[in-house]
């Protein structure tokens, strides 16, 4: 049976050995440390940790076998089956694009919209689990929201994480707009929200093994040589199916907002820029209205 240790030991072997890590992308300061207090605590059954109690042997046990996970790339939403995402808890699965922290940002930019409206409709395109329409449905809970994914098992996630979180959305399997209720939702939708696979193709193979390893490749790419495949039908078809003054919002990297911002433009959007915000601010949600 392995000694009791104080939780700040624990911890501090736990950073040590995420920082040696060739599997994780040390993109944010104190992202191990973060990590690893995530996980202590979801070894201690979602308790507060105090660096200088005990941790008792078998905790300690469960808490080294996730770090030993987490340190071979695996995501912590993964090993601890969820993610927390605007204060809703959202199943995670492999072969389901993982929650971003960072599009907690694009939801709240949504939220913001479709508040203003007397009957708000949201559609989030590329929906995977449903972190964003989820948070919607939440937030603005007289919005007729719809989540659409091209992976039938994604679709399926997204419907367990509604009723588990007790919202109103409906997922549906759909490959963009297509696969949506026309009938219903054609010129009335008063927000598209999308997270995009905008990784070029060519380009997939360096992504972190973190990333590369396990989340499905659709979900990283459209197969599109620059990556903007999406965005592109998504500025082309989505002003058939925005409401007047709709907004089209697509989250993405900052070295990519400029682009996104160039397509948008092209296909006639109005009041088109990218903005910024959150903790994080590791990524860039470019906006723009329905082209007039």
């Amino acid at each position: 049976m392995p000694p009791v240790m104080k939780a700040s030991a624990l911890l501090a072997h736990a950073v040590e050995k995420l920082e040696a890590s060739d599997a994780i992308d040390h993109w944010q300061k104190n992202r191990e440390l973060y990590e690893a207090e995530d996980l202590l605590m979801h070894a201690m059954g979602g308790q507060e940790v105090e660096l200088d109690e005990d941790v008792p042997p078998r905790v300690r046990r469960r808490f080294e076998a996730m770090v030993a996970r987490r340190a071979a790339g695996e995501p912590v939403p993964f090993i601890k089956g969820y993610a927390e995402f605007r204060g809703i808890q959202v199943l995670a699965r492999p072969g389901v694009f993982v929650p971003r922290d960072s599009s907690e940002f694009l939801a709240e930019q949504a939220v913001r919209r479709l508040r203003a409206r007397r009957s708000p409709v949201h559609v989030d395109l590329a929906t995977g689990g449903g972190p964003i329409a989820l948070a919607v449905a939440n937030e603005v809970p007289k919005a007729i929201v719809y989540g659409a994914d091209l992976s039938p098992e994604a679709v399926a996630l997204a419907r367990t994480n509604a009723k588990r979180a007790g919202v109103r959305a409906t997922f549906v399997v759909a490959d963009l707009f297509t696969g949506l209720p026309k009938r219903k939702l054609a010129g009335k939708v008063d927000v598209v929200t999308l997270h995009p696979p905008y990784v070029p193709r060519d380009e997939v193979r360096d992504l972190p093994d973190e990333i590369r390893a396990w989340e499905p490749t659709h979900t990283l790419t459209d197969q599109s040589e620059d990556g903007m495949g999406l965005v592109r039908r998504a500025a082309h078809e989505g002003p058939e199916w925005l409401a007047r003054n709709g907004w089209l919002l697509v989250e993405v990297s900052p070295d990519r907002s400029r682009e996104v911002m160039r397509i948008l433009r092209a296909a006639g959007f109005r009041e088109v820029r990218s903005t910024k915000g959150g903790d994080l601010k590791v990524t860039r949600v470019v906006v723009g209205r329905r082209p007039a």
